[in-house]
């Protein structure tokens, strides 16, 4: 009886593997020099329900009848590769089994059965060989023994097989004759935004077995496993097997293609309801207003925050990469709702992850290289590869260390993860837009300071940021009037007081849909609009002494923000118009903080040097005197150095006491006893 079902069931596969797809896949095996099959799981439930069915419930027993029929068609259709490969046979591998479980949802029921998960792959192992057929040879008589190998530890044969000897042992394992597949272990975790709030992420391990299997994904990316759960528990010596099991899965099927642009689901209607709204030509206002609607104001940094959302395009060089991700800090006084933007932003991403500057470490943003249980080290994705090809939220950026804020200088324009520690070098994408919020170094942004005075970050950081802008908390009767009234109603209506145009589910399937499938390209009118702006504001530099007011890393800015505007509209070119809206947010940013306080002059080096030109003039000049006075005393009388910069070159005795304290902090000059200078 059992006989009759299992040739029933090869009999199902074989009507699978009949049909001309199949066929084709089977002829492609010998052209690719493969020994699996991947296998559609949909076209099972099409043949045969309760054969679906008991795929899912009795994954082994049914794929050892799937590859006994795929080796069989192989005979058919390549006999001479089917002769070839006779040992190892044919692997089915199963794709698209149309219910995903959650990995919280994972538990005892499951162990056994076929599932399918997803997640954010952490580690990766090195390919290491497992043996799965060892062969023994007993030291008595000699006789080889093939024992199959499954579990953690090395089987021994029970007893040698020739009746004459019937040995227990000793046997020798023979690795020439014995066959070993390649082996990787991954861990995988819940994607960042499944988390449910206040919840730790869930992880789980995948162990690969197969040369075509392995090494098909890395730390970062994200994944679609298909496998059979397994338990296992731990052993201690002398006390035995823990009753506690751990789950993990055998991997039958890896899919790494959910790495790539955001994989949400958008059905033919939604499809259709975002190409009618992308035709409304107020498009930009209507996002614009469905960006954290119960937040009251900030019209212009909502602006940015779209276009941070949908990105400008990244160009890939022969001899270099130029990002499209558009990275925006946010200064602001307390109370000005920084916090609650960026947790907005996070939420409506299609791939969005948040973390404050307070419990964040370098090996939390970057990588992390850690000791695999195995042996040997393994890499662990930090923050920023996770947040691939989405955003990434760092919340008080300024309270990070400063020895783990430098871990996001390469990732900020480079876009990459270079780890070289612990034995491993290795190179991680970080293709993440970044959304900073930072406080004010004292308490509240001082307007008569320069940015890089008022903010406690260094200015290596600051120069990568396309758009900069500061919150300030000033009280103003109108504005005041309305906020308060926009607050209190949210509170009296715990909604919004105006409902968005766009419901912040179809917005997030909006950004996803224009990022896959739109790629603006440059007009030539929009092209000479950016390059006057860009040329009438460096000519403004021409001339000794005046300042740098622009630099060809803002004119980059200025097309990745021109290419989002196109992309929210889903626009394949980028008009004249969207030129202008990049120049005027441009012009924005620069004017609350690229401006010279003293001469009231756009100066990029506030942000690229941290010191205007005007600064950095006078300190020049300070420099030069003091050398000066050094040669003819070797040592400067403080006070006489005051004097004379206050007589020859008009600079106050309170404004050159404040820029030879920072010469001091900087190292440039020091004092060998009170009231004497002198050049480090």
């Amino acid at each position: 009886m059992t006989e009759i079902l299992v040739e029933k069931l090869i009999e199902k596969f074989h009507m699978i593997f009949k049909s001309t797809k199949y066929r084709n896949r089977i002829a492609q095996m010998a052209l690719n020099a493969s020994t699996s099959l991947v296998l559609d799981f949909e076209d099972v439930l099409m043949v045969d329900r309760h054969l679906a069915d008991g795929l899912l419930e009795k994954p082994y027993e049914l794929l050892s009848y799937a590859n006994s029929a795929a080796f069989e068609q192989l005979q058919i259709e390549d006999p001479e590769y089917a002769e070839k490969i006779k040992e190892l046979g044919v692997i089915v591998r199963v794709r698209g089994i149309p219910r995903i479980t959650p990995l919280r949802r994972l538990g005892s029921e499951h162990i056994g059965k076929l599932v399918m998960i997803e997640g954010i792959i952490m580690r990766a192992t090195n390919v290491r060989p497992i043996v799965t057929i060892a062969i023994f040879r007993c030291k008595r008589c000699e006789t080889k023994m093939e024992v199959l190998q499954s579990g953690a530890f090395l089987t021994l044969p029970f007893k040698c097989a020739n009746p004459r000897c019937g040995k227990g042992g000793p046997f020798e394992f023979i690795q020439e004759e014995s066959r070993f597949m390649d082996y990787q272990e991954l861990r995988i975790q819940e994607y960042p935004e499944d988390i449910p709030p206040g919840q730790t992420p869930r992880s789980l391990d995948i162990r690969l077995l197969g040369k075509d299997i392995v090494d098909t994904a890395r730390p970062g990316d994200r994944v679609y496993v298909v496998g059979v759960v397994g338990a296992e528990s731990t052993s201690y010596p002398r006390t035995g097997r823990a009753r506690a099991f751990t789950l993990y899965i055998d991997a039958n099927f890896i899919d790494a293609a959910g790495k790539e642009a955001e994989s949400l689901y958008i059905s033919s209607e939604e499809e259709e309801q975002i190409l009618k709204m992308a035709k409304d030509p107020l498009i930009h206002r209507k996002i614009i207003q469905s960006i954290a609607p119960s937040i009251y104001g900030y019209e212009h940094i909502k602006e940015a925050i779209m276009y941070l959302l949908f990105g400008g395009v990244p160009k890939y060089l022969p001899d270099i990469n130029i990002r499209g991700e558009i990275n925006i800090l946010l200064i602001g006084d307390p109370g000005t709702a920084k916090s609650q933007l960026l947790r907005y932003v996070q939420r409506i991403a299609p791939r969005g992850l948040y973390t404050s500057g307070r419990g964040t470490t370098a090996a939390g943003l970057t990588a992390a290289v850690l000791p695999s249980p195995a042996g040997g080290m393994t890499l662990e994705a930090g923050a920023l590869v996770l947040a691939d090809k989405g955003i990434a939220c760092i919340d008080e950026i300024d309270k990070m260390r400063p020895e783990d804020r430098v871990a996001i200088h390469e990732a900020m324009e480079q876009h990459t993860i270079s780890v070289a520690k612990g034995g491993i070098v290795a190179t991680l994408n970080a293709r993440t837009a970044i959304l900073a919020a930072a406080n004010p170094a004292l308490g509240r942004y001082d307007s008569y300071r320069t940015v890089a005075e008022n903010i406690s970050l260094p200015v290596t950081i600051l120069s990568r940021f396309d758009l900069i802008f500061v919150l300030r908390d000033v009280p103003e009767k109108d504005y005041d009037a309305q906020m308060s009234e926009h607050l209190l109603r949210l509170h009296m209506k715990e909604a919004p007081p105006i409902e968005p145009p766009i419901p912040p589910d179809l917005l997030r399937k909006y950004v996803a849909y224009a990022k896959n499938n739109v790629r603006p390209v440059l007009t030539a009118e929009a092209m000479d609009r950016l390059k006057e702006f860009y040329l009438a504001m460096r000519s403004a530099s021409e001339g000794e002494g005046s300042p740098v007011a622009i630099t060809a890393r803002q004119l980059e800015s200025l097309v990745r923000i021109a290419e989002a505007r196109a992309r929210a509209a889903l626009r394949n070119v980028v008009l004249v118009e969207d030129a202008e809206a990049a120049i005027a947010i441009t012009r924005r940013s620069l004017e609350e903080v690229g401006i010279d306080v003293s001469s009231r002059k756009f100066d990029i080096d506030i942000i690229m040097v941290g010191k205007p030109k005007s600064m950095q003039d006078k300190l020049r000049i300070i420099l030069n005197t003091l050398i000066e006075m050094e040669r003819e005393s070797g040592m400067v009388n403080r006070a006489d150095l005051l004097e004379k910069l206050s007589s020859e070159y008009d600079i106050t005795k309170s404004e050159a006491e404040k820029l030879i304290a920072q010469m001091i902090r900087e190292g440039t000059l020091y004092e060998p006893r009170g009231g004497y200078l002198k050049k480090t």
